[in-house]
């Protein structure tokens, strides 16, 4: 275990580059703000600050991006109450999630667990139910989602009021969907939508439990 001085990159920290990349995005970026457990969460994952990832896992709370659709996971926030070393605590197995969004889908970054391309980010999409290789890395993924990419990436997805129903959906929860995406009568634009949280959305759709009630 390296000590939280050997973590703490004085010299070239990754968060200016962070803040430039959100400052110059094409969608709506927010830099939470970190919380008094920041320290712990970086011990916890033993990256450093240098980059990205342990940026925003120690020097934001969190990162809502276009309006909260997407959610990168910091060191918590009230406004996203889930932290990157507590929620991967009992969940990750050979990965570590990083991100999830409004739609029940969550990113991951492969640690062995979900192919040969170690470092790569997977997504795990609601209507297949199947983790797919995105054959980018953290840094790429973070800049990918600040951009119109992200929105190409959902395509169809968004339905006609989602900014209002996602604005008044929490950061630690999602909608649950019925008929479900993964069924042929399931989408976005069609089935019913209800706030679920993100814990029973994961239990469900990941681990396979049982279905969301």
């Amino acid at each position: 275990m390296r000590p939280l001085v050997e973590l703490i990159d004085q010299q070239d920290p990754a968060l200016p580059l962070i803040q430039t990349w959100a400052q110059e995005a094409d969608l709506n970026v927010e830099l939470l703000a970190p919380s008094s457990e920041r320290d712990t969460v970086l011990l916890d994952l033993q990256v450093t600050t240098r980059s990205p990832l342990g940026a925003i896992a120690h020097d934001t709370g969190g990162i809502l991006i276009d309006g909260g659709w997407l959610r990168m996971l910091g060191s918590g926030h009230a406004r996203l109450g889930r932290d990157l070393s507590g929620w991967n605590r009992d969940r990750a197995n050979g990965f570590l999630l990083v991100a999830d969004d409004v739609v029940g889908g969550f990113f991951a970054i492969n640690g062995g667990g979900l192919g040969d391309d170690r470092g790569a980010i997977h997504y795990f999409a609601p209507d297949t139910l199947a983790w797919e290789s995105l054959e980018v890395g953290h840094t790429a993924f973070v800049q990918w989602a600040f951009s119109e990419r992200l929105r190409e990436f959902y395509g169809d997805s968004y339905w006609t009021g989602w900014e209002s129903d996602v604005a008044a959906l929490g950061g630690d929860a999602c909608f649950g969907f019925y008929p479900f995406l993964f069924t042929r009568e399931g989408s976005t634009q069609a089935s019913s939508r209800r706030p679920l949280s993100v814990g029973e959305q994961y239990a469900f759709s990941v681990s396979g439990e049982k279905s969301p009630t």
